[in-house]
């Protein structure tokens, strides 16, 4: 338990620098930066709180029996999808929320897991730059 609360601390931690980052570039690019601001942080916010849900629902339903963890982990999917779904409606009719920087923040934390877990992993370079003539054949 106490790993998966240490890479969800590590994931929320990254996501609030890269998000500190992009309102700071976006005060640079943009004429008015606040509704982009503000759709970073709607979006940020939901999917960090979609994140921590994901894990609390796999954490619950490893103890279940498999029937019952099937239906409980889809009914918790779409209701996941359901609050996506909401939060793009309120980003697309809302003029003070800028709708690309509500996907941005919703996406940003599923890069944010690829790329710490592709980065993170030295065997995974190194695969990719072996030679096949290096590996022994085995036989």
């Amino acid at each position: 338990m106490k790993t998966i609360k240490q890479t969800q601390t590590r994931i929320v931690k990254i996501m609030i620098i890269f998000d500190l980052f992009a309102i700071g570039i976006s005060f640079l690019a943009l004429k008015a930066p606040m509704p982009f601001i503000m759709g970073l942080i709607f979006g940020s916010a939901i999917s960090l709180l979609n994140f921590i849900e994901l894990a609390n629902t796999l954490t619950r339903a490893v103890a279940m029996p498999p029937e019952k963890a099937q239906t409980f982990t889809v009914v918790k999917y779409f209701i996941r999808y359901i609050v996506t779904a909401v939060v793009l409606y309120v980003s697309i009719v809302a003029p003070y929320i800028n709708v690309l920087g509500t996907i941005l923040g919703l996406i940003i934390i599923k890069i944010i897991i690829l790329v710490t877990n592709l980065l993170g992993d030295k065997n995974y370079f190194r695969n990719i730059f072996r030679r096949k003539e290096d590996e022994s054949s085995g036989q």
